[in-house]
């Protein structure tokens, strides 16, 4: 892994390829390499807010026909932006990546007015773009069991079929993200009783979650079968050659079981994080338990799954009840 210094090189090299005059560019580096190491930032949403501004500027040498600097972005009006974001939805841009790129640039112009370097208040007038709701889509409870069971079949190293086992696990039996199955240490896991896990989530808020006898077991099962060894600070799920997992071979895992079990397409591995609150709120669990298992901050974001558990209850009404028959 780069050091920081590095990264930091990294970073200044991407900031000269933006079609930006070289003070915006020096800015654009400090703004993304602030990202990184004081707001601890994704890389994967650093990589995607770095396009964004990219596109910015570029539209904005296309706009005013040169290329911007700091003068320019502190001078821009209303009607620039909103050229900007039409340009965008011409381009064919779904609304929730416009959101996203507008999330990018509203945060590079709070890092250039708390810098002192350029300040605009336009942009905080606008609105981002209404997003469609989306409705998760989980698995009923037969495919989440029968993925999970089926998981270790698909690998020839016993140990890693037994690794996959355990994490789908903890995203159906715990309700877990996968970068946070993925980023446990093997101190995260507890011996004794109670059997809980904390969790470290989006925005490093933690949360308390039940570790099922089952899951526990399965972790169990796993360890005792790896090959590699560590300490409390190692991490639990490793690959092949001993390092960090990569969830990337989760979700080609979850792609296998598709393929071999007749698995929808929106069978990935988030699908049982969703599962996870579907079946439970199916079987009567209160909503704010679910919200706080979830790790949700809003608990609008967990009432999406009442819909999911109403469009279940529609269609077994559908097929079921005498009346819809007629």
């Amino acid at each position: 892994m780069a050091g920081p210094a590095q990264a930091l090189k990294t970073d200044a090299e991407a900031g000269a390829g933006f079609q930006a005059a070289p003070d915006l560019q020096a800015a654009a580096a400090r703004w993304l390499s602030w990202l990184r190491d004081e707001r601890r930032v994704a890389g994967n949403t650093i990589e995607a807010y770095r396009r964004d501004a990219r596109q910015f500027f570029w539209f904005l040498n296309r706009h005013l026909g040169e290329a911007p600097c700091l003068k320019t972005l502190a001078e821009m009006g209303r009607g620039d932006f909103r050229a900007w974001m039409a340009a965008r939805q011409n381009d064919g841009i779904e609304a929730r990546s416009q959101a996203r790129s507008l999330s990018a640039i509203r945060s590079l112009f709070r890092f250039l007015a708390k810098n002192g370097l350029a300040t605009n208040g336009v942009l905080s007038t606008l609105r981002s773009p209404k997003l469609p709701r989306s409705v998760p889509k989980p698995l009923n409870v037969g495919e989440a069991l029968e993925a999970v069971e089926a998981v270790a079949e698909l690998q020839e190293e016993d140990w890693i079929g037994k690794r996959d086992a355990a994490i789908l696990l903890l995203l159906y039996g715990c309700g877990l993200r996968i970068g946070e199955a993925i980023g446990l240490n093997r101190r995260d896991i507890p011996n004794g009783e109670p059997a809980t896990l904390t969790v470290t989530g989006k925005g490093n808020k933690t949360r308390v979650v039940p570790l099922l006898p089952q899951v526990r077991a399965a972790i169990r099962d796993y360890i005792a079968a790896s090959p590699w060894g560590g300490t409390g600070s190692d991490p639990l799920f490793v690959g092949a050659k001993g390092g960090r997992l990569n969830p990337r071979l989760i979700q080609k895992a979850m792609q296998s079981l598709r393929l071999a079990l007749g698995l929808p397409e929106t069978a990935t591995p988030h699908a049982l994080r969703h599962s996870f609150a579907t079946h439970l709120l199916g079987a009567g669990a209160d909503l704010r338990a679910i919200q706080e298992l979830l790790g949700h901050s809003s608990l609008s974001t967990t009432q999406r799954y009442t819909d999911v558990d109403a469009q279940h209850l529609l269609s077994v009404y559908g097929a079921a009840h005498p009346r819809a028959r007629r």
